[in-house]
């Protein structure tokens, strides 16, 4: 599912405008050379790869290491090819902020305007946003999402999060090639990680070794809410000291996984909605209504103190210039290069259309991105 992550410094600003018109123009003309070249599938795939992903970045002009290549990117690629996406069978939906939230609506309109299933990339969109959000606390909270699909039904993934107290940002990347060979979507997503700083206090639920902490917690989310809460209370009060008791191990207040911004009052509405729904897997208990990274991390902590399944809490998270960078490193934006740049792979697209292939020979390069 996950390709990779990566981990960014915060930048703040904007794009200057005469940059983004040319980074649309530019990834417009780079999306048609690879669809034209390969397929529609193609673009999912290199989108999903963080290193391409971040040297498709470097090639459009941004910083190679800011926040900012992803939702800028993200957004020249959406405008560059809008009017195309029928011809490409390649579509963009979601982006910054509020724009992110309108992600099921823009697949909807697309569904309806090209004949077809809009609900599994409805789908697909909000439980990667649930996974990265709560199933893998990180301390990023997500604020950029964008879902990248074809009619097919194909997707994936890009979303950001936001560290306010290291300022850094992490890419998370998702492919629907990797869900044909896994069972769900929160088990094992990543694949390759990329990031400079990696976090000591991690929950993560997706890894592997987390498997049987996300089965007790699905199986604890069945209890009454009276019961949980109490659990919970207890937890709290013995968080300064480790205490062996009879119905399990009270750890001490350094352990990771922390009690003390927990609710009960609050947990206790969210645990009545788990114990009437009785969700049949963690991937439904993770897209119940209501139910965020304080309920998961009440549940994940239940099952490994009081039922012994411990979870993970390894940090899954582990570039060149052609027009030089936004902020003038490693130099300033070259336009007339950039702008000869655009032309000659319009110039290539076009005679590649004519049956003169080898002068589109050159596009196979991005490959190597």
């Amino acid at each position: 599912m996950h390709t990779g992550t990566a981990t960014l410094p915060l930048h703040y600003g904007s794009t200057p405008p005469w940059l983004f018109e040319r980074m649309a123009r530019l990834a417009r003309e780079i999306t048609i050379a690879l669809v034209s070249e390969y397929n529609s599938q193609i673009m999912l795939e290199k989108l999903s790869d963080p290193f391409w992903f971040q040297s498709f970045g470097c090639v459009l002009g941004f910083d190679w290491h800011s926040s900012g290549v992803t939702t800028t990117v993200c957004g020249a690629l959406k405008e560059g090819i809008r009017g195309l996406e029928k011809d490409l069978n390649f579509f963009v939906a979601g982006g910054k902020g509020r724009v992110s939230r309108k992600t099921p609506q823009e697949i909807e309109f697309f569904a309806q305007k090209y004949s077809f299933n809009s609900q599994p990339l409805i789908y697909a969109s909000r439980i990667s946003a649930k996974v990265d959000n709560n199933a893998l606390q990180d301390s990023y909270q997500l604020y950029h999402h964008n879902l990248f699909f074809t009619k097919r039904g194909d997707w994936s993934v890009v979303q950001q999060g936001m560290n306010i107290n290291n300022r850094l940002a992490r890419r998370y990347h998702w492919y629907s090639e990797r869900l044909k060979d896994q069972t769900s979507f929160v088990n094992e997503p990543h694949t390759a990680i990329c990031c400079n700083q990696r976090g000591r206090e991690v929950l993560n639920l997706v890894a592997q070794n987390s498997a049987q902490n996300r089965q007790i917690s699905t199986e604890v989310s069945h209890e009454k809410p009276e019961k949980l809460v109490k659990i919970v209370k207890k937890l709290q009060e013995c968080s300064n000291v480790s205490i062996h008791h009879e119905n399990g191990l009270f750890l001490p207040k350094r352990h990771l996984i922390s009690t003390k911004d927990l609710n009960p009052k609050a947990l206790q509405r969210t645990f009545l909605k788990t114990y009437e729904r009785k969700a049949r897997d963690f991937e439904q208990l993770l897209g119940t209504p209501g139910v965020g990274p304080k309920t998961i991390r009440a549940l994940s902590l239940i099952s490994e103190l009081i039922y012994g399944a411990k979870p993970s809490y390894h940090d899954p998270a582990r570039y060149s210039f052609a027009h030089g960078g936004k902020d003038g490193t490693p130099y300033p934006v070259d336009r007339r290069t950039y702008d000869s740049s655009i032309l000659l792979l319009h110039d290539a697209i076009k005679k590649a259309k004519i049956g003169k292939r080898e002068k589109i020979e050159a596009i196979k390069r991005l490959r190597l991105f």
